[in-house]
Formats: structure tokens, sequence, C-alpha cells
């Protein structure tokens, strides 16, 4: 299972403690643009910053080959859609990852993109 940018800072929040159990269940994967877009927020302090790298050192980083930058091309083609959401949905499409998100309408569109929002499941 792939996991988005929005899991891995909603993972370091306090309000977020069953995600993080979750997550550590799912051994999951990330694409290194959520590293990218996740440590890049220019506003970031230094607690969150360790705290988003200790979440980032648990997880395997998948990073982008030219198919994942195609996908990427094709999914831009076909909407309106970030350059990182496209370079995320293409890396999993890639890897065959399932995608967990909080924002399952953003990739729902994307034809043999399995997405799901695991903030629904822990309620």
């Amino acid at each position: 299972m792939l996991i988005d940018t929005n899991l891995i800072i909603y993972s370091v929040h306090p309000d977020y403690p069953r995600l993080r159990r979750w997550l550590v269940g799912q051994e999951p994967v990330c694409s290194v643009i959520s590293r990218v877009e996740s440590l890049g927020y220019h506003r970031l302090s230094d607690a969150g910053r360790r705290a988003i790298e200790a979440v980032l050192d648990h997880l395997e980083i998948l990073y982008p080959t030219v198919e994942t930058f195609e996908k990427a091309i094709y999914l831009r083609q076909q909407r309106n859609i970030s350059l990182g959401d496209a370079l995320i949905a293409a890396t999993a499409l890639e890897h065959r990852q399932i995608l967990a998100t909080a924002n399952v309408e953003d990739f729902r569109w994307i034809a043999d993109l399995t997405v799901i929002n695991p903030l629904d499941l822990l309620e």
C-alpha cells in the first residue's frame, strides 16, 4: 500500500493515534514525492520535521522511473491534477499498489487505481 502525503502529515498530529497504529500494521510504502511535499513545507518547525522524518524512516521510499513520468503525463492530460498527485498516482499504478489517502475524490477517476481512505476505516 502506498500512502499519500496527507497521511504522513496527519500521522504526526496528536489527534490521529489510531492512524499511527494502523500505519505500523500496514507496512506501507510512499513516493519520494511525498517526502518532498511533507518535508518541503516552508513553515515546518524543527519538531515537525523530526516527527515527519521519523515516520519516513520507517517507510520504503519508491522513486519515479521513466514509466512513472509517462503515466503522470498521461494523467495530467486527462484531467486537472497537480504534478505531485499525478506522480504519486503514477507510482501507485506502476507498482500495483493501493493508494491510501484522505483525498479519495482527487484520485477516484483514475482507472485501475484502487484508492482507500484509512481515516474512514478507523472511525
